[in-house]
């Protein structure tokens, strides 16, 4: 017997013959030359909205492909998307399933705002308080193109897991217990190897503090530096709103700084009398520009008169187009508190950082990790060190690379056809593009729209303390190139009618 035939009977009966039966699906719907697109976005519709649940079975490919009577390379390439998306997974022999479905389209409320009252979206947008990420990050929506995240669908579970049954099964019970408030020292001898072969930074286990992600690095040294007498910490403009918020909470002031094409402008810094600046030195947020080697002697000049850096080495691994940048805390060991963190290699949810500290601070900022939490969770820095030293870590990121600069492409290629006029700004490294457009509506009413037609963007001015010309700042790492399409699509239409 020929049993190849029997399954494909089997099969055949499990999912008829007809096109219709499965979806209702009609390649007469389809646009020319665009089936895989087409079919893709029906699954995913399907998924969404709970027809195809989490845990159920996708037809195979060549009994759907002959139901629709296409080439089987588009149902292949559909589901490979779908899986890239981290909504389905191939389970061998048993099939592609539905493991994860996409957020849902907002529902209109059927409430229009009365004249001069803005709605929560526009409320979200020009007037950003303390939870305003909180807010974008849980506003439903199909197509989030906020900017900070990787491709989290690429989380190497299987690595990961393999890592912690090593770790596990090598552990002491003494490793239970109570441990060094500046981190495992088996991380931070990893950390350092690692710091010093991809940031050029030389530096010894001891003066690494491990912590839980960039965010408490700033809490900690705004601690210390208050104590210190340090009232203000001048940010980059435009810069972070986020890294703004979290040194406003602990009591400094944020003078901003203008970025031009070569990085801070340190003559502005000076004329502030800021005692500490924030800056984003190998990849600016937003605006993606490296700070030049004139500017950086100047900064070294300002530092040895008694500047203190606090360098955000935000997103220093993803670059695509330019060599590699070296850090400041390569150049300026004394006056750089050092801070980087795997939210934008592995993912934010692990909550792991590390900070370098000059000499004068690190005793104080080891106190005041200490009395902030007794230190980080031991098991996931055994399992990071280990992955660093393997090799692991590396072999991600390389893969990582790849599929973040298909999906940067993508995007440059939607904005110049959908966005005429727009221009992009640091393309050549980094998980976002910062657009900008002359003549253009508010910014803050393009996101406002945009997320009502359920797409998520950032405003540029949520990132400006000073006048800027109007923009929008676009994540690309975490989107299918799909979503990316359609969701400047989306934006090209809003600033249409917008204008």
């Amino acid at each position: 017997m020929d049993r190849s035939k029997e399954s494909s009977s089997d099969e055949a009966k499990t999912w008829g013959m007809s096109g219709s039966d499965f979806l209702q699906l009609d390649t007469g719907d389809a646009p020319a030359g665009g089936l895989a697109d087409w079919l893709t976005r029906r699954l995913r519709e399907a998924i969404a909205d709970g027809r195809l649940p989490v845990g159920s079975r996708l037809p195979p490919t060549r009994l759907l492909a002959g139901e629709l009577r296409l080439s089987r390379g588009v149902v292949i390439e559909a589901y490979r998307r779908l899986t890239e998306d981290g909504h389905a997974a191939g389970r061998g022999r048993h099939g592609t399933f539905v493991v994860a479905a996409p957020v849902a389209a907002p529902t209109p409320s059927g409430r229009t705002p009365g004249p001069g009252r803005p709605g929560p979206e526009e409320r979200l947008f020009t007037a950003p308080g303390p939870d305003a990420f909180d807010a974008l990050r849980t506003a439903p929506a199909r197509i989030d193109l906020s900017p900070g995240l990787p491709d989290l669908s690429a989380f190497p579970r299987a690595a990961w897991l393999g890592a912690e049954r090593a770790v596990l099964g090598s552990l002491t019970t003494s490793a239970f217990g109570y441990g060094d408030p500046r981190g495992t020292p088996e991380l931070r001898l990893a950390l350092v190897h690692w710091l010093a072969r991809t940031r050029g930074i030389r530096a010894e286990p001891d003066e690494v503090i491990v912590v839980g992600g960039v965010a408490q690095a700033m809490g900690l040294v705004a601690q210390v530096l208050r104590r210190e007498g340090v009232t203000e910490m001048a940010v980059e403009d435009p810069g972070s709103l986020g890294a703004r918020q979290h040194f406003r909470y602990w009591g400094l002031g944020t003078p901003p700084v203008p970025v031009d094409a070569g990085g801070i402008r340190v003559d502005a810094l000076r004329a502030t009398g800021a005692r500490a600046v924030l800056l984003t030195p190998a990849h600016q947020f937003p605006t993606g520009v490296v700070l030049g080697g004139a500017r950086r002697r100047e900064l070294m000049e300002w530092v040895a008169e008694g500047g203190v850096v606090f360098e955000d080495d935000y997103d220093a691994e993803h670059r695509y187009d330019r060599p590699p940048v070296a850090a400041l805390r390569s150049m300026l060991t004394d006056g750089v508190c050092y801070a980087g963190s795997i939210s934008k290699l592995f993912a934010p949810a692990l909550r792991v950082g590390w900070l370098l500290a000059p000499p004068r601070y690190r005793e104080a900022l080891v106190e005041a990790k200490r009395f902030t939490d007794l230190g980080n969770a031991s098991l996931p820095q055994l399992v990071l060190a280990r992955l660093l030293e393997t090799g692991e870590l590396e072999r991600h990121l390389r893969q990582l690379r790849r599929r973040h600069r298909r999906r940067r492409d993508a995007m440059i290629e939607a904005i110049a056809a959908r966005l005429p006029g727009a221009v992009v700004h640091g393309a050549a490294a980094g998980l976002h593009l910062m657009v900008t457009f002359d003549g253009g509506p508010d910014d803050a009413a393009v996101a406002a729209a945009a997320l009502e037609r359920g797409v998520k963007v950032q405003p540029l001015s949520w990132h400006s303390l000073r006048p800027q010309r109007p923009g929008l700042v676009l994540g690309y790492a975490a989107s299918p190139t799909s979503d990316i399409a359609e969701g400047v699509t989306i934006l090209g239409e809003v600033l249409r009618e917008l204008s």
